[in-house]
Order: C-alpha cells, then structure tokens, then sequence
C-alpha cells in the first residue's frame, strides 16, 4: 500500500456560509490508528468537518493535509447511505468499478463474507432493514481498502441490536488497523468505542482529550453542560 497517508492535519478550517462561520479556526491531527469521535450538541460543526477531510467541501479558510497523496485511501459512510437499484453485491461491485479497482467481483466476495452478507447477496439493496443498509455500506467502504473510514452518525437511526452489531465491527475494523473519525450523538456510543474525544460546539474545538479524561474530568464549561445535557 505504500507509506501511511498519515496523520491527517486539519489547520485553521473555516466555513462561512451567508456570512455565518459554521466553522471557525478548526485545528486537529488525526494520527494513525485508534478511533477519533467528534461530539457536540446539533449545528456544532461535526458532520461538515468530516465532509471536509474526505474532501466532498473545500474550507473558506485553512487546509486538509495528508502525509501523503491520500487519493482512494479514505472513505466515508454517511448516516443515511444512498443505496442503488441494484443488489447487494452489484452496490459493492459498482463502488468498486468506480474506482477501477484491479479485481471487483473478488474483492466484492471478500467483503460479503467478512461483513456476513453473503445470505443477503442477491436481495435487492434498498429492500434491506437499517441495520443491514448500514452493514452493507461499511462493507463497501471497507471494499476499497482504505487506510482511515469516516463514520457519519453510523446508528443513529438503529434499534439498539442492530446498533451494538455495528458498535461490534466498527470496533473489530479498528483493532484491524483501520483508523477511524467518525461523528455521534450517542454519548454512550462514544465512551464505548472511543479512544480519543473532540468536543465542538459553535463550530469551534472546544476540547481534545482521550475519552476517558473527556467524559470523567471534562476541562471547560461547556463540555461540562454538553456531558450534563444542559448545552442546546
């Protein structure tokens, strides 16, 4: 695969939109491995940062940087993933002849298998249950090989099986090697999975903690009140 694409830098981001910062002299390293989660009460800034790491928005100030060229060596999974009309395995398979990938339709039974989807194959995508569109769109970000997967709220629309399910993968894929950043509402969810916390509120890094320090000794008012649900 070649040297590591990172850490990733993120460096005075800014986000103005209609003359509001939605960001404002966002800075953060991401290093390799582990899993980074971004926390913070609604319109904090969590999902557009990670639109603007994978590149899907350019900043208005500041600048994404990787160690190397990170092109095809991260992908993301939004909270809702858009399925196509198209089986299981021909979502995964499209994904990666998107790409050009040297052998789709092997790398596609490498994911089928590893994800537990094999069963699931040949049913139409979009007739799946939330839990297994999620499982299937981890799958075919997972099919690219990525070195870093961003994560969108990945269970926020899951009952509490199919949530642990996915708490349980995007686990094993960090234990794996894959370095993960990825956004939650769930507070619970983070202490759970997370290794380190980045708190934003109004579209500033309020804190940057590991997450047990985070959660029991938060530093500022504001993850205080965040932690005690008194922050809106």
């Amino acid at each position: 695969m070649g040297a590591s694409i990172l850490p990733l830098r993120a460096d005075g981001l800014a986000l103005i939109r209609d003359g509001q910062r939605l960001l404002d002299n966002m800075s953060f390293v991401i290093p390799q491995g582990g899993i980074t989660t971004i926390v913070g009460p609604n319109g904090a800034g969590k999902s557009l940062t990670l639109r603007l790491c994978h590149g899907l928005i350019l900043p208005d100030e500041g600048n994404v940087s990787w160690a190397h060229d990170a092109r095809l060596r991260h992908a993301m999974v939004f909270q809702q993933p858009v399925m196509l009309r198209r089986s299981v395995r021909e979502n995964i398979v499209h994904a990666l002849n998107a790409v050009a990938h040297r052998s789709p339709q092997e790398r596609a039974n490498e994911a089928l298998a590893r994800f537990n989807l094999n069963a699931l194959a040949d049913r139409p995508a979009r007739l799946l249950s939330g839990g297994e569109r999620q499982k299937l769109a981890i799958a075919r970000a997972w099919a690219l090989e990525p070195e870093v997967l961003f994560l969108d709220e990945p269970t926020s629309q899951l009952d509490p099986a199919a949530t642990r399910e996915i708490e349980a993968l995007i686990l094993a894929l960090s234990q794996e090697g894959l370095t993960i950043l990825m956004t939650t509402h769930d507070l619970g969810q983070a202490r759970r999975l997370a290794d380190r916390i980045l708190f934003f509120n109004r579209g500033r890094l309020i804190e940057d903690r590991d997450s047990a320090s985070f959660f029991d000794a938060p530093e500022t008012p504001q993850a205080r009140a965040f932690l005690a649900g008194e922050l809106i």
